[in-house]
């Protein structure tokens, strides 16, 4: 049994505490933190946390706990950095969410922090724990249709409508949101990107700050084109979470869509193989024993236990690649669509 302490419990945390923490059997909680007492006082009230396990610091937290295994970092992107290095340096392995950091420097220097400590420093990468994409992952291992030569990914959704909430976001669409789709195709294609174009904008009548629509193109190291489209502001037909992909193969085509609460069920996801000659059909998939986030903390959970890694598992140096697609996207979209290097952005 691993023990854990939750560290952030505003809005996003607290849905952590509720949905996913109590769910997953392999993960104790022994404590909670947050700065804000009315926060820690929500989770007492609401979900009877008892008021011994909570805590305003992480320090406090571990001198009133018997053990802990591991942090579990869901608070606001800007804090992720200190309070991971905090709790690496005390000696916690650590689960935190996605965007991972601010920068490239800072999530380079938990990388190494965590290598120096030994200890496991995970990324909550959801997406990658879901039927659709594990299966399409392992159709374009297997060479299904032969050679990738092409991907075609959209992502449409009109924020006004749909509660949406962080208007003042810097990068609401690739920072927020693309990075849930530039991580699935590191993963889907099992390679990493080597450079991007992208221009972003904000239509007319939007209340964002900042730009909640884009196009990119990614060229992948062995030679794949991504071709990859994302509205906050789309008036279209509404993609699930995870969007809708197109993977333009030299033998058939496999398209696949996933986290589709449209569907009637809450993360039903499709694959369906469509081969140039042929009939089309349908991919039976295989839920996960934990989808979604709760994938994510038992996978890390697994890993700390057994000492071994389990597959897809998005460590913090892998997880480099993804968030350097973002900042590289959104380099690229300051430079009106100039083609950016991952290298530079890498470096």
């Amino acid at each position: 049994m691993i023990k854990a302490i939750q560290v952030g419990l505003g809005f996003w945390g607290f849905d952590w505490t509720r949905k996913v923490l109590p769910n997953v059997p392999t993960v104790e909680m022994v404590g909670y933190v947050d700065a804000n007492p009315d926060a820690l006082l929500r989770v007492q009230n609401e979900l009877g946390i008892p008021a011994a396990q909570c805590f305003t610091s992480l320090a406090e937290a571990l001198k009133a706990v018997d053990a802990a295994d591991l942090v579990i970092a869901t608070l606001r992107t800007e804090a992720h950095f200190p309070v991971v290095c905090e709790a690496l340096e005390l000696g916690l392995n650590v689960l935190v969410e996605k965007p991972f950091t601010t920068t490239m420097a800072e999530a380079k220097a938990l990388v190494a922090l965590a290598e120096q400590q030994s200890r496991l420093l995970m990324v909550s990468q959801n997406y990658r724990h879901q039927p659709a994409p594990i299966a399409v992952a392992e159709l374009i291992g297997a060479q299904k249709f032969g050679p990738v030569n092409m991907v075609s990914v959209d992502f449409r959704r009109h924020a006004p409508t749909q509660g949406y909430r962080y208007w003042d976001f810097p990068d609401p669409l690739l920072a927020d949101m693309s990075i849930h789709h530039f991580d699935l195709m590191r993963m889907v294609l099992g390679d990493d990107p080597r450079r991007v174009s992208c221009r972003t904008w904000n239509p007319a009548g939007s209340p964002f700050a900042h730009h909640p629509v884009g196009l990119a193109t990614i060229e992948f190291e062995r030679g794949t084109i991504v071709s990859y489209r994302g509205s906050w502001m789309s008036s279209g037909p509404v993609t699930p979470w995870a969007g809708e992909w197109a993977v333009d193969c030299s033998g058939g085509e496999i398209w696949w869509t996933s986290r589709d609460e449209f569907l009637g069920q809450s993360g039903s996801d499709r694959v369906r193989l469509r081969p140039l000659e042929g009939e089309t059909q349908d991919v039976a998939l295989v839920a996960p024993r934990y989808a979604d986030r709760l994938g994510t903390l038992a996978s890390i959970a697994q890993a700390i236990e057994t000492g071994a890694i389990p597959a897809r598992f998005s460590s913090g140096r892998d997880n480099l690649f993804s968030l350097a697609l973002v900042q590289a996207t959104i380099a690229s979209a300051m430079r009106d669509g100039e083609w950016v290097d991952i290298d530079e952005i890498m470096a």
